[in-house]
């Protein structure tokens, strides 16, 4: 097995998280790094980390002892604006993502972990870019995709992701939700034996039957229902403000289905901020992520942590090993 991890932006802490991975041991499987060398080296030296790099062109010439780097030759040290937003380092990001892909579609690597890209900087060169997980799901040619958080305590995957919250209530729909349930399903039975699994709710105390919102009646609860003649151990909808407190404290549910993106990144963020890791559901191709963002406030300083990183890469192995 061969890993393919993208940097991400080049002004933000990725370099640093990966380096100080590397130099520490941890990583523990063979892995090549989309980015550019340049840049790298800078930050090697400006922090002091020593770790002796070997350019490749591709990963079918990855050699132990040394941290393979692909080098896209986009960035160079006078191009960085460490902390800021940067057109250039935000399309070199968007260029590691491309090439890891394609490189995990033809076989040539059997995982991509990606590093924080920021969507600002991104956007300056691709104004559609919204995220990774859309992103690769077009390089893959599907629209079914959607992102798993897991921790040791818990795991959520949404129904909606990178909109706004009036377009998310309207993504909440039988049919989407329905979609939603089969990828949480066919993912946690991979991770878990005999899975249980939980819905939440849209609206205050999951609409009360109607008083604060028919969206569970009318959308949420077909869509359960459905799963559950399919054999899927699923269960709700919860209030979900009682609902991650069974999951977690009552240890009740294995997996919650949330309707939006904050409602399953904030309680997961909240239990397990640095050992969260990002798992992309609907793909071809396995990708997993580290579970926080470019961090622009400390970038360059050396005191970001790679346990993230290290969780993501983990993670992926474990889904590779499962898989075959």
């Amino acid at each position: 097995m061969l890993f393919g991890i993208t940097m991400g932006d080049s002004c933000g802490i990725g370099p640093e998280v990966l380096l100080k991975a590397f130099r520490g041991g941890e990583i523990t499987h063979p892995a090549v790094v989309y980015r550019d060398l340049e840049v790298l080296e800078f930050f090697n030296a400006s922090l002091s980390f020593g770790v002796v790099f070997r350019g490749i062109s591709g990963p079918e010439e990855y050699r132990e002892g040394r941290l393979n780097v692909i080098d896209h030759g986009i960035m160079r040290r006078e191009d960085l604006t460490i902390g800021r937003v940067n057109a250039k380092s935000g399309r070199a990001a968007r260029e590691y993502v491309v090439a890891a892909t394609r490189a995990a579609l033809d076989g040539r690597i059997t995982a991509v972990v990606t590093l924080p890209i920021n969507k600002e900087a991104t956007q300056l060169s691709d104004p559609d870019f919204v995220g990774h997980t859309e992103l690769i799901g077009d390089l893959c040619g599907v629209k079914d995709v959607t992102i798993m958080l897991a921790s040791k305590q818990l795991i959520v995957t949404h129904v909606s992701t990178h909109m706004s919250l009036a377009r998310a209530i309207e993504r909440v729909k039988k049919e989407r939700i329905c979609t939603i349930l089969q990828l949480t399903f066919d993912a946690v039975r991979r991770l878990r034996d005999n899975p249980r699994i939980a819905v939440a709710g849209l609206n205050p105390h999951a609409g009360e039957n109607g008083l604060f919102g028919d969206e569970e009646i009318r959308e949420i609860r077909p869509a359960i229902e459905w799963a559950q003649s399919r054999g899927m151990p699923v269960e709700g909808p919860f209030p979900a403000d009682t609902l991650f407190y069974m999951a977690v404290r009552k240890k009740r549910f294995d997996a919650v289905v949330c309707m939006y993106h904050d409602q399953g990144h904030v309680p997961l963020k909240l239990l397990d901020f640095e050992g969260g890791v990002n798992v992309a559901l609907g793909l071809p191709i396995l990708r997993t992520s580290v579970d926080h963002g470019t961090a622009f406030d400390i970038a360059g300083q050396g005191v970001a942590s790679s346990a993230s990183l290290i969780h993501a890469l983990k993670f992926a192995v474990r889904l590779a090993t499962t898989q075959k």
